[in-house]
């Protein structure tokens, strides 16, 4: 009878770890298809997007003040004079059109190298794009794990509900023909309690773990794929290392801004210089009132200028751009520590959990050997209710523990790809179409007059679509 009490522990335990199979369907959603979703959804791309694209604008800009700028001005003027000082009264209206045409013809480089500035700018915004979507992606897979380990956090631990369950109501069996005591029946009871406040907490768990799914990926997780193997990563910390201090965006951008300083310092130096700047003056006299009169006349006037004294802002902006530019540089060389550091730590992590798998592999196997051998003592009357109860928790926790590190391991494979600027969309081979960093550049940079063209107006087109 004794022996028979444990039957039912050993089907819940088995029907158990058929939920946990179970939860694979083959419409099951797969990381692949998170991170697609992630890249799709994501309001930060679309914000650091817009970013670029002003920058792009920025570039128009500069390009748009080495042309010459063109104004026209209409001046309404009213004479009136009385009999005393004029000898008559009369009262005369007079309008005046005028049309100006402006250009600075050289300022010995200075607007040439406002230009390639934000052409600096504009690259390393690119960068600062890419890194933004290295962490969407790497957060989607955060949340992918996350909501995956909970929820076979929830499975087992709603099954270590059931198996204690019916050891309390064996115990009770036992209590009621006298073959165990009070006490075994009050430590179950009290093992029970404490495995539905774990199954409550793990169903907290789970529900936020969804909650940030949603927020990454946009939409909640419902049957998800087990997790992936591996992804493609290199041997050593070296080679790794090699690879991300020449691709990393945050090793490029810091190169870019770099050269952005560098060229201020040399825009700086040009502010000593003169300007030639040429302009032209077309005016058209009309009186209203009063006799006509009318003498169009234009005037070209060529205009050479050069600051003498400015009470010391040009020394002083120069003395800012070498500042900026040397700390561009010290910029570059701590992401370049960064970089490193980030590869390393993520080698680590992997090598960390590795081994906490393995470790826990043999906990399980040797916590379920256990666990099965101390039920069969208990039937014999060598061990308590209590020793079974421990036993089981014992298995309980390795296998919560292993769940744990399995997740963190997913996530430091591509904790990796991240710390080597690899995770992106094209590296993974995602197979979605991507957005065009280029696409809105080549539309502006030569600063078009009106935003109506064909080519801008497929461009935005294309922007809308992504």
């Amino acid at each position: 009878m004794m022996r028979r009490t444990f039957k039912p522990l050993l089907l819940a335990t088995v029907a158990g770890l058929g939920l946990l199979a179970g939860t694979v369907s083959a419409a099951a959603e797969t990381l692949s298809d998170a991170l697609v979703s992630a890249y799709k959804v994501s309001h930060l791309l679309e914000q650091n997007r817009a970013t670029l694209r002003a920058a792009d604008e920025d570039v128009a800009g500069a390009v748009a003040k080495l042309r010459p700028v063109v104004a026209w001005v209409t001046q309404f003027e009213k004479s009136r004079c009385n009999y005393v000082y004029c000898g008559t009264q009369w009262s005369k209206l007079s309008t005046t059109l005028l049309m100006e045409i402006s250009w600075t013809l050289y300022d010995f480089g200075r607007s040439t190298l406002a230009v390639d500035i934000q052409k600096e700018v504009v690259l390393a915004t690119r960068a600062a794009l890419l890194a933004t979507e290295q962490d969407v992606l790497l957060s989607a897979v955060k949340a992918y794990a996350d909501a995956k380990a909970t929820a076979e956090q929830v499975a087992i631990t709603e099954n270590s509900v059931r198996v204690i369950s019916e050891q309390l109501k064996a115990a009770q069996d036992r209590f009621d023909v006298g073959e165990v005591t009070k006490t075994d029946v009050s430590q179950a009871e009290a093992s029970l309690a404490g495995a539905r406040a774990a199954l409550a907490a793990a169903q907290g768990e789970y529900k936020a773990a969804r909650e940030a799914y949603k927020a990454v990926i946009g939409h909640y997780p419902e049957h998800l794929a087990r997790l992936p193997k591996a992804p493609n990563l290199p041997k050593s910390t070296e080679d790794a290392t090699q690879t991300a201090l020449r691709l990393h965006p945050a090793i490029k951008q810091a190169q870019h801004l770099v050269t952005a300083a560098d060229l201020g310092v040399a825009q700086a130096k040009a502010e000593h210089m003169p300007t030639i700047t040429g302009k032209a003056l077309l005016t058209d006299p009309q009186l209203v009132d009063g006799d006509f009169r009318s003498g169009r006349s234009a005037t070209m006037t060529l205009k050479f200028n050069q600051t003498i004294y400015s009470g010391g802002a040009i020394a002083s902006g120069n003395r800012k751009a070498v500042a900026n530019r040397d700390k561009a540089r010290a910029e570059l060389s701590q992401a370049g520590v960064e970089v490193a550091q980030g590869v390393a730590n993520a080698f680590a992590g992997i090598d960390v959990y590795r081994a906490q798998i393995g470790a826990y592999d043999q906990q399980i196997q040797a916590a379920d050997m256990a666990y099965q051998g101390v039920r069969e003592e208990a039937t014999l009357g060598a061990r308590t209710t209590l020793d079974v109860l421990n036993a089981e928790q014992d298995l309980l926790d390795a296998k919560a523990s292993r769940i744990s590190a399995e997740a963190s391991l997913q996530v430091a494979y591509y904790q990796l790809l991240s710390a080597m600027g690899l995770l992106t969309v094209e590296n993974l081979k995602l197979g979605i179409p991507t957005y065009d960093p280029a696409a809105y550049y080549n539309a502006v940079q030569n600063a078009p007059l009106s935003d109506q063209g064909k080519s801008l107006d497929r461009v935005l087109r294309a922007i809308g679509k992504n």
